[in-house]
């Protein structure tokens, strides 16, 4: 099963920095233009040139974004803005949160660690989403360049027994050896665990478990790329070399901190678009309830009459009016008929009735399309799927229920995947709190 285990990870030198929200930056993959350039003004040796750097007019083959991320890896090395660790350590790392006006406060805890990169054919490290080749070009470009892991991918394990839950508290109950509150208003702690025996208990336990990407599919399909890459240059066998591993945040399914929120999705630039012949062809499948709104926000309504289900799979339809419809799935025959060679736990997820009975059958956003973002696009929050619609952004936006963490498992032990942007995890884990670079 997974072979996990500790690492002299790169930080920044905690003598030359005391609060390292100055110096960290969110994921690359949910940073705006704007925000990037913010992150660049906020510090010189923010990690955001590492990770997620700029690009010029300027820019040529020698001289890029990608060239410049290892360049200043090597620079902050030598001068020790990042420094190694002295011994091998698995990394506690602990994020503290709330989702709504400071109450309740929520902890998230898993351990920052290296682990054996294994292709998802092994069933040891399994995914659960379909990714885009675009990312994995700009990821595999930027591990070329820096010869590093600059992110955790994230991971999810089971451990019903507590085992490694216990372990994990047994070894976080001083003060942390790294805290400080990132700009999102998360505070982030972090333990640096080197006893030797502890090491090899947290190494021996995950010797039994199953790992589930949760965040992070790109990264991680690059690195098997990376490694294929090298060892073909190198000529060496795989497993013999550090770029067999890669660096992961694992969290258990049950750690009480893991969120999953959902990610709406906009329909644009539909030729002919009628509201009223779509909900009518809609009620094959769906029974669709006209609800019009009184007063209050539209998205909270909307996303808290979606909430409250249990068995019903739900979906919010918004063109821009004061009301909303409610579709309801009317039974699971229409969607088993749609798709005979996936699994009940692929067929009856809510983004997988939104894009087969919805969008590829009626709007005729088939997979290609829905790849290459031609009609649809995405976004978090379901305030701005609203104002993308009332400002002429979209024609309409399909508000959705989040993915469960049991249906992440059960996907993943499937061995299938589900369409791209079904989950988002969130707190986001952040980028430069630890990097793994490769010694060949």
């Amino acid at each position: 099963m997974a072979n996990v285990v500790p690492f002299r990870g790169v930080r920044y030198n905690p003598e030359k920095f005391k609060n390292l929200n100055d110096v960290t930056a969110p994921p690359y993959d949910i940073i705006p233009k704007e925000g990037q350039q913010e992150l660049y003004n906020k510090n010189e040796n923010n990690i955001i040139r590492i990770d997620y750097g700029m690009e010029f007019d300027t820019d040529t083959e020698d001289n890029n974004r990608y060239t410049r991320s290892g360049d200043f890896l090597n620079k902050w090395l030598e001068e020790q803005v990042l420094i190694k660790e002295d011994s091998p350590a698995f990394y506690i790392y602990e994020q503290i949160f709330s989702l709504d006006d400071g109450k309740p406060v929520h902890s998230l805890k898993g351990i920052i660690s290296l682990v054996e990169l294994r292709e998802f054919a092994d069933n040891v490290i399994l995914p659960h989403e379909y990714t885009i080749s675009k990312a994995k070009t700009d990821r595999l470009n930027l591990m070329r360049a820096t010869k590093a892991n600059t992110s955790p991918i994230y991971s999810l394990y089971l451990d019903d027994e507590e085992s490694i839950a216990k372990l994990i508290e047994e070894n976080s109950e001083l003060d942390p050896d790294i805290s400080f509150n990132s700009t999102e208003g998360v505070k982030q702690n972090i333990w640096i665990i080197k006893d030797p025996g502890v090491l090899s208990k947290i190494t021996a336990l995950f010797n039994t478990k199953q790992l589930f990407i949760a965040d992070g599919h790109h990264r991680y399909e690059t690195a098997l790329n990376y490694r294929r890459e090298r060892h073909e240059a190198d000529g060496t066998p795989i497993g013999s070399a550090d770029y067999d591993y890669i660096m992961m945040m694992l969290v258990s399914m049950t750690n009480s901190g893991l969120f999953v929120f959902p990610t709406h999705r906009l329909v644009r630039d539909i030729e002919r678009f009628d509201e009223t012949l779509i909900v009518g062809f809609l009620t094959e499948e769906f029974s669709a309830s006209k609800i019009y709104f009184t007063e209050g926000d539209y998205a909270s309504i909307i996303t808290e009459r979606l909430a409250k289900t249990v068995d019903e799979k739900l979906i919010g339809m918004y063109t821009g009016g004061n009301y909303y419809y409610l579709l309801k799935l009317k039974d699971f025959d229409s969607i088993d008929k749609e798709i005979t060679d996936k699994s009940d736990a692929y067929k009856h997820l809510d983004v997988t009735v939104l894009h087969k009975l919805i969008l590829e059958k009626h709007l005729g956003i088939d997979e290609e399309n829905m790849r290459n973002q031609k009609n649809l696009f995405y976004v978090r929050e379901g305030s701005d799927a609203i104002k993308a619609v009332q400002n002429g952004e979209a024609q309409c936006a399909f508000l959705i229920n989040p993915t469960k963490v049991s249906e992440i498992r059960e996907i993943a032990l499937a061995n299938e995947k589900m369409p791209q942007k079904s989950t988002y995890f969130w707190p986001k884990l952040i980028t430069g709190i630890v990097l793994n670079r490769f010694e060949d």
